[in-house]
């Protein structure tokens, strides 16, 4: 191919600085030279009578998941050196950002420690540490609920197994019923293929037992001699379920369930009662489920109920009789009940009823109580069922807030555990006990470099859509912030899914706080905010409704005084990067920086290739355009690569990681190097790809705020000069 264009470092422009009165003023965000420019090679599809040009599509590395190709490896590298050209004269201000955020982590959190039978668990960071340290003390020892100062064993040793490595990530760690045994899995390349191996706790010796492209966690039998686990095809889909004999060779694992469906993903997991392994497989709108006694991983998979078009339900055990989660009756579910043989969906009586208003979003099961996570208009609870059928709800201190279950793993129990937040209120653990109603703070996350909640002030707004929805709108700022427009605003939004974002405290976004900046997250359709109807809303014939909403947002925000347009920056990732690409499109006078990270841009290409992991199961999400002609038009009518024009664009900071299975890195390398083709401003376009990461980024806790760090000097620089 014809050489890359090098970037020349010697003729970058200072495009970011610090903003407080010590630091240097920054100049505008101006393209600093001639960036890298990708070749033009000819290639075209047609699909439904249409013919679409993709002069890029080279970028795509035929032998992926290995990416091999000269070419376009050196592009990748070339974009990478561009990025580092323009960011290092900043680098000062990066570090500045840097050590903001990370003073405000504590040195050597831990979690709160949780019983699992005869032991507490937990893990912690030695001071500075990137991994996680876990560990374990019997339940039985003084004070055992608190984290004793001395007798506790370490369990795993994470800084020693990332010791060297660029990229590492524990998947899973599945301690066996008698605690003797512990199953783990690591990722080193970010790739998402699991290498799972077995520990013996008492001597610290790795068994010779070893297994291959794993997935999820596995599942102990009751006697700790076998366990089943999920594997992955060629593809990165899971589609196996195995059983392994401790001992035996992985390679004469048996397979117990196998998915043929390449649109349906398998999983596992342990019921509640620990009385059975539920297997469960499911596409974005359809479920089903399998149950195999933990006392005979031998026997034949139980299906609960046949699957069918649309019904998606899950099932746990409560130990005599199962508890179901399913929307058969409403799309905002309902939780039902099976006693006996009968597992049959004609059997299931009604425990909870979900309505327009209540949205039942998760449950789990104790011996003597339900705990469901519901949604009430919009706004998080946690519903308590006895065994009589009586319900109640716990009382929380603020009025808009976001909280969980948290783990807990103990069948027998009167307290359960719950995380707490708001966009003012640090990450709470909270243990509520049953016989008193009292809410018990075990952990609030500390800001060790000092935080203030009563300096900042969050509200809830709702935003008219263009075809008349009301938008939420979660928004916090310092309280001497003016609303008169003249303060930056960061919005954010995901919109997929029905995966909602939570209003939540970020120690993070403090540092955009303090400078000045406003905060808001848009719950735009797509996620589930408002219930099930808000995610189909948002989703296949519909999707342009998520785009529109946050533009929509934006608009009311500049009308209310939060927001200028051009002093707005956005951010989004994977699916919030397609939102990312399509309101640029849209509306790009209204940015004033973006940051879309291992955004999903190339829709049309992705949805079209049904060899890549996650195509078919995307199918009811997106829609189907190797198929059906219509959904065809419309994906490309939205795509942002595809829409991609002539024309002004806002400064853009854009991610991608070479080893993601998610979005794969030809997505935002295709978006970048066509943009760049099209692009008449001279507003900054970076490309950042982590040649050793995958979809989340750099994998150590500090390594990924550094990251951060980049992000918010990019958009400090690009609001100065929109000024």
């Amino acid at each position: 191919m014809t050489p890359l264009a090098r970037a020349n470092a010697a003729l970058i422009l200072l495009i970011i600085a610090a903003c407080t009165e010590q630091e240097t003023p920054m100049p505008d965000l101006k393209l600093p030279s001639q960036p890298p420019m990708a070749e033009m090679r000819p290639h075209a599809y047609t699909h439904h009578g249409i013919t679409v040009e993709d002069p890029f599509h080279w970028l795509k590395d035929d032998s992926y998941p290995t990416v091999d190709d000269a070419d376009v490896l050196a592009y990748l590298e070339a974009e990478n050196r561009y990025f580092e050209a323009a960011m290092a004269p900043h680098a000062a201000l990066v570090e500045t950002l840097f050590e903001e955020i990370k003073a405000r982590q504590q040195p050597d959190e831990a979690s709160v420690p949780v019983r699992e039978g005869a032991w507490f668990y937990q893990w912690r960071y030695e001071r500075d540490g990137q991994y996680r340290i876990w560990s374990r003390w019997p339940a039985n020892a003084p004070d055992a609920r608190l984290a004793p100062t001395e007798g506790a064993e370490t369990i795993l040793d994470e800084p020693a197994l990332a010791k060297g490595l660029e990229y590492f990530r524990l998947g899973a760690l599945a301690v066996s019923n008698g605690g003797q045994l512990m199953a783990y899995s690591t990722d080193t390349n970010g790739s998402e293929r699991f290498r799972l191996v077995v520990k013996d706790l008492g001597s610290g010796e790795l068994l010779e037992d070893a297994i291959e492209n794993t997935i999820g966690s596995p599942v102990w039998a009751a006697d700790d001699s076998a366990f089943l686990y999920t594997v992955v095809d060629e593809n990165w889909r899971p589609y196996q379920v195995r059983r392994h004999r401790l001992g035996e060779p992985a390679a004469e694992d048996a397979i117990v369930y196998e998915e043929s469906d390449p649109g349906f993903f398998v999983g596992i997991s342990a019921s509640a009662s620990k009385q059975h392994v539920i297997i469960h497989t499911a596409d974005h709108v359809t479920s089903e489920a399998y149950l195999i006694p933990a006392d005979d991983l031998d026997a034949k998979p139980r299906l609960v109920a046949p699957r069918r078009a649309g019904h998606e339900y899950s099932v746990d055990h409560q130990g005599d009789r199962f508890i179901i989660r399913t929307n058969d009756r409403h799309k905002n579910t309902r939780l039902a009940a099976a006693t006996g043989e009968d597992l049959s969906e004609a059997a299931w009586t009604s425990l909870l009823e979900g309505s327009d208003a209540l949205y039942i979003r998760s449950f789990q099961p104790f011996a003597d109580f339900i705990a469901v996570q519901e949604r009430v208009d919009g706004l998080d609870q946690i519903r308590l069922i006895d065994r009589a059928g009586q319900s109640a709800h716990i009382d929380f201190p603020e009025a808009a807030y976001a909280v969980n279950l948290g783990n807990n793993p103990e069948f027998q129990t009167r307290s359960l555990r719950l995380n707490y937040t708001s966009m003012v209120t640090p990450d709470t653990v909270y243990d509520y006990h049953l016989d008193d109603g009292e809410l018990e703070s075990r952990k609030v996350r500390q800001i060790p470099s000092g935080y203030d909640a009563s300096l900042y002030i969050t509200e809830r707004l709702s935003a008219p859509a263009r075809d008349g929805a009301k938008v939420p709108v979660s928004i916090v700022r310092r309280k001497e912030t003016p609303t008169d427009g003249s303060a930056p605003l960061y919005l954010y939004a995901y919109g997929a899914y029905g995966h909602a974002i939570p209003p939540s405290f970020s120690a993070s976004r403090l540092s955009l706080l303090d400078r000045g900046f406003i905060a808001a997250i848009a719950h735009i359709r797509g996620g589930d905010d408002l219930g099930y109807h808000w995610y189909e809303a948002g989703k296949l014939t519909r999707r342009t409704n998520t785009f529109n909403d946050f533009v929509d947002v934006a608009r009311h925000l500049i009308g209310t005084g939060h927001a200028k347009a051009g002093r707005i920056a956005i951010a989004g990732g994977s699916a919030g990067g397609e939102l990312m690409g399509a309101v640029v499109n849209q509306a790009p006078e209204l940015w004033g920086a973006v940051a879309a990270h291992v955004p999903f841009v190339d829709v049309l290409n992705t949805m079209l290739d049904d060899t890549l992991p996650l195509t078919p199961i995307e199918w009811p999400e997106w829609g189907n355009p190797i198929e059906d002609a219509e959904a065809f038009r419309l994906i490309r009518s939205y795509s942002p690569y595809d829409q991609l024009g002539p024309g002004a664009y806002p400064p853009m900071l854009v991610t991608a990681g070479l080893n993601d299975p998610r979005v794969t890195y030809w997505e935002p390398a295709k978006y970048v190097a066509k943009l760049r083709t099209l692009k008449t401003d001279d507003n900054l376009l970076l490309l950042k790809t982590n040649m050793g990461a995958g979809h989340g980024g750099k994998s150590g806790r500090f390594d990924s705020l550094r990251e951060v760090a980049e992000e918010y000097a990019f958009f400090l620089a690009a609001m100065e000069s929109a000024e």
